[in-house]
């Protein structure tokens, strides 16, 4: 679902710019403030890479040009340290601080015996492609590099900012403050999260401005880990200015006050007035007279497909057309309509289903990652989508992909409470209740992978035929990496019955003329295609894949229930094959590739476990048997180990000719409390150790 991102800004120049260095320089070196000019490692972090003596980060915002910047005094304890901060990329620091260029970078050195090196920035960076970097010559174990970078945001009409972070960084933080000043006719929603200290208050800035910060002390670093929402687990905080509240003013906030909860009220005041059914309907009433429907479920999943192709995919080739310069497409269509974001789906949608009079609620929901629904502070993190209130079960719709399903919640909403903003007699909302969305379980996010194994002739390689199949909420991501977009386009003109680009072109010498040109272009995509899709084989397997050939056997994108299926033929050369005397040994359980390997670091995980979705992945394995031989070994190749928070079974048996090993991974739930880890690393574990079994194949 796309969602609604903040504005992109860019940085000013001019004499202003160059005056402020000064100042900027003065500010955040010169400036004392506790920890700013610590040396010092306490012993508990003496073997830890690396150590943030202090970290300094400031916002500013101003009814125009807004500000930000931010200061690291870091002591660097081994060579990977001293490699990491060898080189400065602007391009890098600018994106922290939203930025693309004319920066303001100070950086000095601060040796073990007191002497201070300041790198002059502006004379030694250079321009490398894109970007700017700036190496940092005679850097050593024990030095501290001291470093700040500032940003003028360029003037916008109207302020609009988030900030979200975990107090953690990537290495421990002995002194941290975070400092935020607004313009005190600017409305602020901000709080912090999970044990993380409060914001306070600060005395007024020079015009009057809000000025608030956050300290921390002895910050761990926040160690990376699999299966973690950091938002969620660890301490951090959140804001968002602007001009216009986000939730419900109140005396409060007028009167300097930030907002730390957003309410029932607050939703309904920020949406009610934002969704209204809009959209000429001409297209989808000429649809309709076609069709004929089982009932208004059904009606409604088909005008979506519709809807989708009508409004979105049809126009994929000729954006792909238009941005080869082959010619202009665009001209062939007739008042086209193309939704291209959530508001206009959504107001769209409401038009169709107000016509029809279909009852239908808006629903308002945030992703998993972001934390409860109560602590919700930012718009960023709202997502929308339609409840259509049919029987004998509703139908969610999201904003399009060309993958997305009716019926099909998002993988990071299921699960969560939400806010259903219901809409009356299908006009207006005219309340708001909070309701649990629906849930998926590991059979319905499913994927069955079965891969026909034979020996090439020298043997000493595989030759793998395969066809997967993918489902639920394995199956989207699956389709956006695989799928190209003549691999679904002209499945979609059949269906609806409309005109490729090149069919809409009614002279002859140039249809021809074009349709040479692109399909030149559709070569080059498929050579793409077809190379990145055998450099993730060779990623999956940890090796050279050689031949592949790829073809999709249903797109899967006509229902939630639907699998998306591909068929694969590779070969696997001098890599599970050994020859041992007259016999082979053959590493059979490396066909079952993507196994977790748990080291010692993440066995001792103190974290809660967070999980994407409920899923299992089914895999049947057939090695034929080459004739003179019999295969030995098999009895390894059966495991069973199963518990509530998931499982990993495999068995294995001769069936004619062939080895057959059938294996079925599965996680339970959207989440485990850290007591339940134990419980999950039997199951991983096993199936790990399935992956380095081997078979005989014995000379008879």
């Amino acid at each position: 679902m796309k969602k609604i991102f903040t504005a992109v800004l860019f940085l000013t120049v001019g004499f202003t710019f160059a005056q402020d260095m000064e100042e900027v320089r003065k500010m955040f070196w010169e400036t004392k403030d506790e920890g700013s000019d610590a040396t010092a490692v306490p012993d508990k972090y003496k073997n830890e890479s690396a150590v943030v003596l202090y970290e300094y980060d400031y916002f500013y915002y101003p009814m125009f040009y807004p500000k930000q910047g931010f200061r690291k005094r870091i002591k660097l304890q081994d060579a990977a340290a001293v490699t990491e901060f060898s080189e400065f990329s602007y391009k890098e620091l600018s994106s922290r601080s939203r930025s693309v260029n004319n920066n303001m970078l100070g950086i000095k050195i601060i040796k073990p015996d007191g002497k201070e090196i300041i790198i002059d920035t502006q004379k030694e960076a250079r321009q490398v492609d894109d970007d700017r970097k700036l190496a940092i010559a005679n850097l050593e174990v024990g030095d501290i590099i001291d470093y700040y970078f500032y940003a003028i945001i360029n003037d916008v009409n109207s302020i609009f900012d988030t900030q979200e972070s975990t107090l953690s960084g990537g290495y421990p933080t002995l002194a941290l403050r975070v400092e935020l000043q607004l313009d005190k006719k600017l409305f602020i929603n901000l709080n912090s999260f999970n044990g993380a200290p409060e914001f306070s208050d600060l005395p007024p800035g020079r015009k009057g401005d809000r000025r608030l910060e956050i300290r921390a002390k002895d910050v761990p670093k926040n160690e990376t880990q699999r299966w973690l929402y950091p938002l969620v687990a660890l301490p951090s905080y959140k804001w968002q200015v602007s001009t216009k509240p986000f939730g419900k003013p109140d005396k409060e906030v007028a009167n300097g006050k930030v907002k730390k909860k957003f309410t029932k009220d607050d939703m309904m005041f920020s949406f009610e007035e934002k969704y209204r059914p809009f959209g000429d309907m001409q297209h989808i009433e000429k649809f309709l007279k076609k069709k004929t429907f089982a009932d208004d479920a059904d009606k409604v999943r088909q005008v979506y497909y519709f809807t989708r192709h009508f409004y979105y995919t049809q126009f994929i080739e000729a954006f792909a057309i238009n941005e080869a310069k082959i010619f202009n497409p665009f001209e062939l269509y007739k008042n086209p309509i193309f939704l291209d974001n959530e508001t206009e789906f959504i107001n769209h949608f409401m038009a169709f289903l107000k016509d029809n009079k279909i009852d239908y609620d808006i629903v308002v929901a945030t992703a998993r990652y972001n934390g409860p629904l109560d602590d919700v502070l930012l718009g960023p993190n709202l997502d929308v989508m339609l409840r259509v209130n049919t029987t004998p079960e509703p139908v969610y719709l999201k904003y399009f992909s060309p993958f997305t399903n009716a019926d099909q919640i998002a993988s990071e909403l299921e699960n969560t409470d939400a806010y259903v903003l219901n809409v009356f007699k299908r006009k207006r909302v005219t309340d708001v209740e909070k309701v649990r969305l629906p849930s998926s379980t590991f059979q319905d996010n499913h994927s069955k992978v079965v891969s026909n194994v034979t020996m090439d002739s020298g043997m000493t390689g595989l030759k793998v035929k395969r066809e997967s199949a993918f489902s639920g909420h394995l199956k989207e991501d699956e389709q956006s990496n695989r799928l190209y977009f003549y691999d679904y386009v002209d499945e979609d003109y059949k269906k609806f019955e409309t005109e490729s680009v090149l069919e809409r072109v009614k002279r002859d010498k140039k249809r021809e003329q074009y349709k040479k040109e692109y399909e030149a272009l559709i070569n080059k995509y498929k050579d793409k295609q077809r190379e990145n899709l055998k450099k993730s084989i060779s990623d999956e397997y940890d090796l050279k894949i050689e031949k592949y050939e790829y073809t999709v056997k249903n797109t899967g994108r006509f229902g939630r229930n639907e699998p998306f299926v591909i068929n694969e033929d590779f070969d696997i050369e001098n890599n599970f094959v050994k020859k041992a005397g007259n016999n082979y040994i053959v590493e059979i359980g490396k066909i079952l590739t993507g196994q977790i390997e748990i080291n010692q670091k993440e066995k001792d995980r103190k974290l809660d476990v967070f999980m994407p979705f409920p899923r299992s992945f089914e895999n049947e394995i057939a090695l034929e048997i080459p004739a003179g031989y019999t295969v030995t070994g098999i009895e390894k190749l059966n495991k069973n180990v199963t518990n509530p928070t998931g499982g990993f079974t495999s068995t294995a048996k001769v069936e004619g000719n062939k080895l057959v090993i059938r294996t079925n991974k599965y996680y339970t739930n959207y989440y485990e409390p850290n007591g339940n880890w134990p419980k999950m690393m039997d199951f991983l574990e096993a199936a790990y150790q399935f992956t380095q079994e081997k078979v005989l194949l014995k000379k008879a």
